[in-house]
């Protein structure tokens, strides 16, 4: 009888121990499965930090949103098996505010990639962090040219345009045009000095002269005292270096004060033609501007802005929001193409990779963050010229990117 229960006891162990062998052997099951769920369920987060209700929410705001949501859309909507989301917030314009929303998505929500950081100062403090964070940063509506100067970081990108190429695109033609004397009113922020700066050197480098300047403070409504100054001078140019609804008051007024009429010329160093539309072409007509997009300008360009416009209530986007799309799209193929969404990796992928869409031709992304590719100058229509409410540009020039591109490693970025 010993002997029996002890061999009963024994089979008791050996079938508690098959059950706890597959008990932990479902735990294991079940943590894996757990795992790989997780993974399944990773996000690859875009966060586009900009202005969605001040001075620069035309140019870019919510349709720079809804052009990161089409790019993504159109890559399939995932990534290296992560579903790919896009969140937003409003940078206010205040660097402080925007700067502690990025931290905030970077360090604790995860964000792999800043978009449209605007104005010049957000996107500044936005790429101290990025590099901090080796975080990506495609800059749109953004055009101080420091950004891909002595503030570039290696996993930034700036992708519409930039002070220097307004200044060589709009200014140079301007002045080889006759009009050699210049006044320049300028916004008193780091943007405004750049594009008079930048301005000023190809006005003097092509002959002309400047025969004046006055700084007025950034977002303000009243340009009278200022435009006044710039009729005083005599000059043959009264040059607008300032962005958003700065650029939109100072055009209005300038036109009520007769300026464009006689030998005077008005010109907008930047606007977009978000703010042209605003503007109407009899106010606008006749202003030479450069820029590097147009919906109009071939058949790529009208079926990309015709989407756009259905998703945007019939609006045509501005070259920032096209840039985002465009840099979005770049952004997703290096990742896929890497493997990673590591920063600098992507971004040395995304230098390496040739950038083809509607917006870009045979462009590439360079070491300091420069997107090399043509722009194009254009004038506004007069409103006998235009066939409809958004035909407001005849093509000049397309203008050659070695034209506008400054040589690599003069722009001080230390890359």
């Amino acid at each position: 009888m010993g002997a029996s229960k002890g061999r009963q006891r024994l089979a008791g162990l050996a079938r508690q121990a098959v059950r706890g062998s597959r008990r932990v052997a479902a735990a294991l099951i079940l943590v894996l499965s757990m795992g790989a769920a997780a993974r399944s369920q990773e996000l690859l987060k875009l966060g586009v930090l900009n202005d969605l209700g001040g001075a620069f929410a035309d140019l870019g705001g919510t349709g720079s949103v809804v052009a990161a949501q089409m790019a993504v859309d159109d890559f399939g909507g995932q990534v290296l098996g992560r579903k790919i989301v896009v969140i937003s917030a409003d940078s206010q314009n205040k660097p402080d505010v925007a700067t502690g929303i990025a931290r905030q998505w970077f360090d604790s929500e995860k964000v792999d990639a800043i978009l449209d950081p605007v104005p010049s100062a957000v996107a500044l403090n936005i790429l101290s962090l990025a590099r901090e964070r080796n975080k990506i940063v495609i800059i749109a509506s953004s055009g101080l040219a420091d950004l891909t100067g002595k503030a570039c970081t290696q996993t930034s990108f700036q992708w519409a345009y930039d002070t220097s190429v307004l200044a060589k695109g709009t200014a140079s033609t301007v002045v080889k045009d006759g009009h050699k004397s210049w006044f320049f009113i300028t916004a008193d922020v780091a943007f405004g000095h750049s594009l008079a700066n930048e301005s000023r050197a190809v006005v003097l480098a092509n002959g002309g002269t400047v025969k004046g300047e006055v700084k007025h403070p950034y977002i303000t409504s009243d340009f009278s005292s200022f435009i006044l100054q710039g009729q005083a001078s005599g000059a043959d140019v009264i040059a607008l270096a300032d962005s958003g609804t700065d650029t939109t008051n100072a055009i209005k007024q300038a036109i009520e004060f007769g300026v464009g009429e006689g030998g005077t010329r008005l010109v907008a160093l930047l606007a977009f033609v978000t703010q042209i539309k605003s503007l109407d072409l009899e106010r606008a007509k006749g202003l030479l501007l450069t820029e590097s997009f147009y919906w109009d300008l071939n058949d790529g360009t009208r079926a990309w802005s015709k989407r756009f416009g259905e998703r945007f209530g019939g609006l045509m986007p501005s070259m920032a929001q096209a840039a985002v799309y465009s840099g979005v799209s770049h952004y997703l193929k290096a990742v896929a193409a890497i493997g990673t969404t590591e920063g600098k990796a992507v971004a040395d992928k995304m230098r390496e990779l040739p950038i083809n869409d509607f917006m870009i031709k045979d462009g590439r992304a360079r070491k300091d963050g420069r997107i090399v590719h043509d722009f194009y100058l254009f004038q506004v229509k007069a409103p006998q010229e235009s066939k409809g409410p958004w035909d407001l540009y005849k093509l000049i020039r397309t203008i050659p990117a070695a034209e506008v591109t400054p040589p690599e490693g003069s722009t001080g970025c230390p890359f």
